[in-house]
């Protein structure tokens, strides 16, 4: 069974769909996020211009859709395109930008979920169950605990984080005893022991003096 999920994933991984008239939303990554970034910090709004699309984005795009008289749903289709960089739309090709979109999408369907040590529901989660649950519903396949998906994926370094990275810091013991998924604006996605699943930054002083690395896992 390991196997065959094996395969799946590497085999979404090699396949790119291009939509003619797609959307760019949270989740999505590259040179054009970066160049949408870029224009929307120039008009004095809130965002990191770091090519990841994060939730601060979406808040942004949201507050000059309204502005324009544009529809607020914080995606990026061709009229906030053409409203914000004066010109045509690209056409979107999605491909492990894309999973790593599902990944966030699906992760912040649950902010509000209460903490529950060892839960792995919706019920009530704790860090890795949540993690391990959240990538399960992209039908990848990750260990149980923090400090064993710790050692699976690719280590990276904090200036490469990418949407869908796992970002772990030590906690209450030793090692990777705390994980999240990085969103994009410096910020991830996590079950806190205190709030329950949420967003926070990774640069606040807490989670700065606690953090250990990143894995890349897609």
């Amino acid at each position: 069974m390991r196997a065959l999920m094996t395969v799946m994933l590497l085999l979404l991984m090699s396949v790119s769909t291009t939509y003619a008239a797609g959307q760019f939303r949270v989740g999505d990554q590259g040179e054009d996020i970066a160049e949408l970034q870029d224009k929307l910090v120039g008009l004095g709004y809130d965002v990191i211009a770091d090519g990841a699309f994060g939730p601060a984005m979406a808040e942004a795009v949201k507050e000059f859709q309204k502005s324009c008289g544009i529809k607020a749903d914080g995606l990026i289709g061709p009229a906030t395109y053409k409203a914000l960089l004066d010109k045509d739309m690209p056409e979107i090709t999605r491909g492990v930008s894309y999973i790593a979109g599902t990944i966030v999408a699906a992760a912040t369907d649950y902010i509000g979920v209460p903490y529950v040590f060892g839960g792995t529901s919706p019920y009530g989660f704790d860090c890795s169950g949540y993690v391990q649950y959240v990538f399960a519903k992209s039908g990848i396949s990750l260990p149980r605990t923090a400090d064993v998906q710790y050692e699976v994926g690719t280590p990276i370094s904090t200036t490469d984080l990418v949407t869908g990275d796992l970002v772990f810091f030590s906690t209450y013991t030793y090692g990777a005893s705390h994980v999240g998924i990085y969103v994009g604006d410096g910020q991830f996605i996590h079950a806190s022991s205190s709030r329950g699943v949420t967003i926070d930054s990774l640069g606040s002083s807490y989670w700065s003096s606690h953090y250990i690395g990143a894995r890349r896992i897609l």
